[in-house]
């Protein structure tokens, strides 16, 4: 079995990252009956001796001791990792793997990723170091940041560099938070395109979420509550509508927003956590999704929405189930993918699934989702026997689709009436190391990116769809 490490940096790549420790451990404990530490287990948590000094950890196959999270716990103020250590789940994180201070980054890139990011530099890289000889064959490297903030977008792409440096052969995937055209962050325009040019070059993988898709999200889910229908209203204290469950005693603003997208890990790592009959590796997902290098923005979109048994209301038919992953409404950006181009698509399904019912359902989607020409059989499926608590079944769809592109267009019109006035310009060159020059070649970056999904665009009009096919007379 193999393992994977969650790399969390700044408030919100710690409240999700936290979200889906506590959601994780739900789902094992339901499944894991007898208190054996098993491979499942053993994929993201050490089992440890706490009677130790050095913390040995027990082998796959004994009971349960002490279980200890693989991950690093990364932001500059300390708020939210001393909630995390005052609550619940403080025994699941081991202390030696955290590392705060004080000040923040005062929602300023460069503060994060050069003042910071040089600081911290060696104590990051040990501890990467540490969680890593922890693993006997480390898979995966799971990173979770915003883009709108100082350290999330600043020391989190700082991070994803040393990841690339220290550990070139191990998959990155990144969960970036992009922040909506309301933001009251002023500067995150800036924020977000210079951390866009590092996750263009560095990541492997990144699945965009968009706060304003979140809400859109919630809101709907909000929605059933007020539902006349019997049977449509959200349980009380749901996790969905509070934090209720191991991460806040009391409810705060974005923990409905949070457990959407650790609902999205919790998906995308289950082949890794449990066995299936068509169990997907993580290295394949980049190996299957990511024609060019350069292209490797995945759309995620879910069904259910929400976890553990939160609504009250009737399960999805399988074939709806289907069509709701491709459906606008159920994607973590605003995109419509079926009126934009598939490069490629993963469909990752947990709970009794059958491969004929994968199949059939992609016979009958394929004929509405525009694939480009030279890859029409750009499918990548797994099925994961464990389905989330309080479901039958699930659906994970990450795809490669240029419909990305208008909402990184959209990232680069706000970013540019700000630079064109060269407003709040020296707060970042007041930074040592920060030059000008790096407002522009992230401009660049962005721009060449839009412009590779521009020129894919443009191919969809010469599609020409399959030749009918000759009937033999009988």
């Amino acid at each position: 079995m193999t393992q994977s490490i969650v790399v969390q940096v700044g408030q919100c790549g710690n409240q999700v990252g936290c979200r889906f420790w506590d959601l994780a451990l739900r789902e094992h404990a339901h499944v894991n009956k007898r208190g054996l530490y098993d491979e499942a287990l053993s994929s993201f948590f050490r089992n440890v001796d706490p009677r130790k000094s050095d913390g040995g950890a027990f082998y796959v196959g004994g009971r349960i001791q002490h279980l200890k999270a693989r991950a690093v716990l990364i932001d500059m103020e300390e708020g939210v990792v001393h909630g995390i250590l005052q609550g619940p789940l403080r025994e699941v994180f081991d202390s030696a793997q955290l590392l705060t201070d004080v000040s923040g980054s005062g929602n300023n890139w460069a503060v994060g990723n050069l003042r910071y990011g040089s600081a911290y530099r060696d104590s990051i890289v040990n501890k990467l170091r540490k969680a890593a000889e922890h693993c006997d064959c480390l898979q995966c490297f799971f990173l979770i940041h915003s883009m709108g903030g100082g350290t999330g977008s600043g020391l989190g792409t700082r991070v994803l560099s040393l990841l690339e440096e220290e550990f070139p052969d191990v998959c990155r995937i990144v969960t970036a938070m992009y922040p909506s055209a309301e933001d009251d962050v002023i500067t995150s325009p800036y924020n977000s395109v210079l951390a866009m040019r590092e996750l263009t070059e560095h990541a492997d993988c990144v699945l965009p979420v968009e706060n304003q898709s979140l809400v859109d999200i919630v809101n709907k889910i909000s929605l059933m509550s007020h539902d006349a229908k019997p049977g449509s209203v959200l349980k009380k204290e749901s996790t969905v509508t509070s934090g209720q469950g191991g991460v806040s005693p009391t409810e705060r603003p974005f923990d409905a927003m949070n457990n959407i997208v650790a609902n999205l890990l919790l998906n995308i790592t289950s082949s890794s956590r449990f066995e299936g009959s068509l169990n997907m590796d993580l290295n394949e997902i980049a190996m299957n999704l990511v024609p060019f290098p350069r292209l490797h923005y995945l759309v995620p979109s879910l069904t259910p929405l929400y976890t553990l048994a939160d609504v009250n209301i009737p399960t999805r038919r399988l074939d709806q189930m289907f069509s709701d992953a491709f459906s606008k409404e159920h994607q973590l950006i605003r995109a419509d993918p079926k009126h934009s181009l598939y490069l490629a698509c993963a469909l990752m399904v947990r709970g009794n699934v059958q491969v004929s019912d994968l199949r059939r359902n992609i016979e009958r989607l394929r004929p509405s989702l525009p694939f480009v020409s030279w890859n029409q059989e750009g499918w990548k499926t797994g099925l994961c026997s464990v389905p989330p608590v309080g479901h039958t079944h699930s659906l994970l769809a990450l795809a490669n689709n240029t419909c990305v592109k208008p909402t990184f267009m959209k990232l680069r019109d706000r970013f540019t009436k700000l630079y064109k006035k060269k407003a709040h310009l020296h707060h970042y060159l007041h930074v040592d190391g920060m030059e000008q020059n790096a407002f522009s070649e992230a401009l660049s970056s962005l721009s060449a990116l839009i412009e590779e999904y521009h020129h894919l665009d443009a191919t969809k009009a010469r599609l020409i769809p399959d030749a009918p096919r000759l009937s033999i007379a009988r």
